[in-house]
């Protein structure tokens, strides 16, 4: 290990010390000059990406079946001023994040809380265990025709699709994250007089915490799969249903642009959910990062 002392050139030729501030100022200026370097690599990939799509959809690929970057734009402009054929873009939007949150909310929390015992308890987690496996196992495209026949084309069905997918993403984590808890706490939390509730509720929920919000990015995304595969399935509204139509009328164009807003939604969510696994892990020590790349 190397011990480093920062120094300037003072006028007169002799090293003095930085101060503090000086130095807190200096770091900011290399993460600034990081993160720009960062965002302009980012951009510099887009652009060549999106370059070289133009290029050979214009001179060697037919862009009626791969599409290419301004038909897609010129139908995202269209979208957003003119509206699509099922009214106007805004409710599509809506309409899958309406889907797509309500099912989450439902899903993410069943998955906790059956997670969270289930973890606690090897008996009901063994007897359990065959069920959950099995309904895992059942492919989600044949849950979401079969929610279509049972609630019908509304918010229903695919809120049901939603709350599967989003059930199953949550529930192993939260699984993993009771089992994972130090026994040794449990006990000696015991042998002070805490009950069921309070070691449930105070050791084993909080110790769990970083599995169940880790599994919240993922479950978020497969929220929108969800909402999008029902709608796909049959709907009367949404961004499922413009691919759907897109797709019935070799539009390729329409296919990306719905694709590019749903990969939107998902990052703005991804952002938020962010953002609330921050605030809620406030308490965790942050973990100095390696010098060494991989």
């Amino acid at each position: 290990m190397s011990l480093e002392i920062t120094a300037t050139d003072s006028p007169t030729g002799e090293f003095e010390a930085e101060s503090e501030e000086q130095i807190l100022a200096a770091a900011r200026r290399r993460a600034l000059r990081s993160r720009l370097r960062t965002w302009g690599l980012r951009i510099a990939i887009i652009v060549l990406w999106l370059g070289a799509w133009q290029l050979t959809a214009t001179l060697w690929i037919d862009p009626f079946f791969y599409s290419k970057p301004s038909l897609i734009w010129d139908r995202l402009v269209e979208w957003f001023s003119s509206g699509t054929q099922f009214g106007s873009i805004w409710l599509q939007i809506l309409t899958t994040v309406q889907e797509a949150v309500v099912g989450f909310v439902i899903g993410a929390v069943a998955g906790v809380v059956l997670g969270v015992l289930l973890g606690r308890s090897r008996y009901w987690a063994e007897v359990a265990s065959p069920f959950i496996k099995a309904l895992n196992a059942v492919p989600r495209i044949v849950l979401a025709s079969l929610f279509i026949i049972w609630f019908g084309l509304g918010l229903e069905s695919k809120v049901a699709t939603v709350v599967v997918l989003t059930f199953f993403a949550v529930f192993f984590n939260a699984f993993t994250g009771a089992r994972e808890v130090d026994g040794n706490v449990i006990d000696n939390a015991r042998i002070l007089g805490a009950s069921r509730w309070q070691v449930l509720s105070q050791i084993v929920l909080p110790s769990a915490t970083t599995w169940i919000l880790s599994s919240l990015h993922t479950a978020f995304g497969f929220a929108l799969i969800g909402a999008v595969v029902g709608e796909y399935a049959g709907a009367s509204k949404g961004l499922g249903l413009l691919i759907s139509n897109a797709q019935n009328t070799f539009d390729s164009a329409g296919i990306y642009a719905g694709m590019i807003i749903i990969t939107v939604v998902a990052l703005v969510a991804e952002w938020a959910i962010g953002i609330a696994e921050g605030r809620l892990l406030k308490w965790r020590p942050s973990q100095a990062q390696s010098a060494h790349e991989v």
